[in-house]
């Protein structure tokens, strides 16, 4: 995508990562289609988003141009608990019968993917797609492996603090620059309003904690050549840890109801007015514009270590696929377009805030919206991503992160061991994907 200077740089960076990365299968023995009917029902597996009425709204529009256009044929969209995704999504590799002809999934799931035979290779139809071309060349090889497509680019983000303009007002207080700043600030509000979290933070929020680990110079994994090893037990993963796992209690978000909180849990907490601060994405726009905090509300960078510096933000988008398996290849690959195309991706942006994958529409969409500016200031300070390994998938699905920080909040392990166990289960994944 030929972005506007001030998103080019960072959205150009935006290599196999997923806003939701989803588990991959075992390899399957034979997910090869049997035909290609051009009629019949199409089914599609779309994530529940929180507040899901808008998406559900542009979609079913998508849908009927569709039908419209293809005598025949008609589509089921299932919208499909981000928490279960994964035991879904391997289930429809592993019984092509009961799959899906159309999936949406985590960009960074790619590799994982297409190792397990789960998705089909489109890059004929793709490179015929008139569309296409003005694709961000990076945000295509998100769909990309070997040289060939899996998919097509559904759209982009990052999360950022969103904060209650009203009780900072009242508190006399200003957004924190820091984190240590973000850290007493959040402490500070639980002990003025004890109704409400500081900052809403989950156990289970891998991409929430992120930010933490890298800002204090951590990283998840390291490697050349595709070989990775974890360096979530490194000194310095271990300091974003403790910066992180150190909101979780009774003086801001106690454990025994925040250690279980996904990223959806933390983003619906704020919406409701049971928190002060969250870290939210732009995706998460539209469900607090519905929430309790309407017209209450404002989002800057999350802070870093260093004052008015911003702290690398997980980026990642998620992507259209059709199964492998699909006896509708044709059919499913045409309502990959029209869910993925320049019209419908604008209106999901209208609707959502999901930012969009095409240059022009990107552009319009930043130009229309002053909200999208702290999230375009955080692609602009330098995203990062999880490791491009097909062994994320399984690292993600086995709940490794999640039950690290679940064990250091909860005073089973302490840092240093939690993290300890935590790197050893996931280089063991990285062995196991080769």
């Amino acid at each position: 995508m030929k972005l506007s200077a001030r998103i080019a740089a960072p959205v150009a960076a935006l290599v196999l990562a997923g806003l939701t990365a989803t588990a991959c299968a075992p390899q399957t023995s034979d997910t090869s289609a049997k035909g290609d009917d051009k009629s019949g029902t199409l089914r599609v597996w779309l994530f529940q988003e929180v507040g899901n009425k808008p998406k559900e709204k542009v979609v079913d529009a998508a849908v009927a141009d569709f039908e419209k256009a293809h005598k025949g044929a008609k589509v089921e969209v299932e919208y499909i608990p981000v928490d279960t995704r994964a035991q879904r999504i391997k289930a429809a590799f592993n019984d092509p019968e009961s799959a899906p002809d159309l999936i949406e999934y985590g960009n960074s799931d790619t590799a994982g993917y297409v190792k397990d035979g789960g998705l089909a290779d489109v890059t004929e139809e793709f490179g015929a797609w008139d569309e296409a071309k003005d694709t961000d060349p990076i945000a295509k090889q998100s769909v990309t492996v070997d040289g060939k497509v899996y998919g097509a680019p559904f759209f982009v983000g990052v999360r950022a603090l969103y904060y209650r303009t009203d009780v900072f007002k009242d508190l006399g207080i200003d957004p924190p620059k820091s984190q240590a700043e973000l850290i007493s600030t959040a402490k500070k509000i639980r002990k003025a309003k004890p109704d409400l979290y500081g900052l809403a933070v989950g156990g289970a929020y891998t991409y929430g904690a992120m930010p933490f680990i890298w800002a204090n110079g951590g990283e998840l994994a390291g490697g050349t050549d595709g070989k990775f090893t974890s360096g979530i037990n490194s000194e310095k993963s271990r300091k974003g840890i403790e910066a992180y796992t150190s909101l979780f209690g009774d003086d801001n978000c106690p454990a025994a109801k925040c250690a279980s909180m996904g990223g959806n849990a933390t983003v619906t907490a704020f919406a409701s007015g049971k928190a002060a601060m969250a870290i939210g994405g732009d995706f998460s726009h539209a469900a607090v514009e519905a929430g309790a905090v309407k017209g209450k509300y404002a989002v800057v960078p999350l802070p870093g270590v260093a004052e008015n510096s911003i702290a690398p933000a997980f980026a990642g988008g998620n992507n259209l696929g059709v199964l492998k398996s699909s006896s509708h290849r044709t059919l499913a690959v045409d309502l990959m377009k029209s869910l993925s195309g320049k019209k419908t991706q604008a209106q999901m942006f209208d609707a959502m805030g999901f930012l969009p994958t095409y240059t022009d529409v990107l552009d319009n969409a930043a130009k229309k919206e002053p909200f999208v500016a702290p999230f375009v200031q955080t692609l602009g300070a330098g995203a990062k991503f999880v490791p491009a390994s097909p062994a994320w998938g399984q690292i993600d699905a086995s709940l490794i992160l999640p039950t690290m920080f679940q064990e250091i909040v909860s005073g089973r392990k302490d840092v240093a061991k939690a993290s300890d166990d935590a790197a050893k289960k996931m280089d063991a994944a990285f062995t196991e994907a080769g």
